[in-house]
């Protein structure tokens, strides 16, 4: 199997070499940029599997290349870690919101870093690449397209992977907690309060076509999807 490429952009040379380093040792396949101008060439040159981003970069941050990125149908579903120092929760969310799969705060070990590029890198290659129908609904994962009544809509990222785990466990109930831990990682940490917001939003895009009633919610218990009124 070839190595996993990772793109780390950080323009800070030591430390991007640093984690070249151990992630080579690692066995990765590592390409780097000091800035998202470069990166956003490495990914028009080629496609890595996993980016790590540094939130402070000299000419656009990090989080402005992650939304890019995940705006992008040709890059919307890479994965993303967010490197940064910035170590608040409001922070936290901001990134994770923005569409990266894991955030981690500087001073960081090469261990952790490890642990969660290989987290996040097993959540995206154990995806099912089957097409998918549940009522109006068709969702193709290696398009990365969902249709409704043959209409193509567009998705945020979380909106997009919430609706295609709960579409792919229909009339299951599953908690915020779970949804958290299925959808966004085990070791992101996020309030789950997050869960709501994106299923508002997930809600608003399917009432455009009457059926909102696809993801219901259980008092108490959570969230499911089903194509039966609840």
């Amino acid at each position: 199997m070839a190595a996993a490429k990772i793109l780390v952009v950080e323009d800070e040379a030591p430390i991007r070499e640093m984690i070249a380093f151990h992630l080579t040792r690692a066995g990765f396949s590592v390409l780097e940029a000091g800035n998202c101008k470069d990166a956003r060439i490495v990914l028009a040159d080629d496609r890595p599997d996993l980016l790590i981003v540094d939130w402070m970069l000299p000419d656009m941050s990090g989080l402005e290349l992650t939304r890019l990125i995940k705006r992008a149908p040709e890059t919307q579903d890479l994965s993303i870690i967010m490197l940064t120092a910035k170590a608040s929760e409001q922070d936290k969310v901001l990134g994770l919101e923005g569409g990266a799969d894991d955030y981690v705060t500087k001073p960081f070990s090469s261990r952790e870093l490890i642990a969660r590029i290989n987290a996040v890198l097993r959540r995206s290659t154990t995806t099912t690449t089957d097409s998918h129908e549940q009522g109006l609904l068709a969702l193709d994962p290696v398009a990365h397209r969902v249709l409704i009544n043959g209409n193509e809509v567009s998705f945020g990222p979380k909106e997009y992977k919430l609706l295609q785990f709960l579409m792919t466990h229909p009339e299951r109930v599953y908690s915020r907690a779970q949804l958290l831990d299925r959808v966004w990682g085990g070791n992101v940490y996020v309030e789950e309060r997050t869960v709501d917001v994106h299923v508002t939003r997930l809600r608003k895009s399917l009432a455009r076509f009457g059926i909102e009633h696809y993801i219901q919610t259980v008092r108490g218990a959570g969230y499911r999807f089903s194509t039966q009124s609840d």
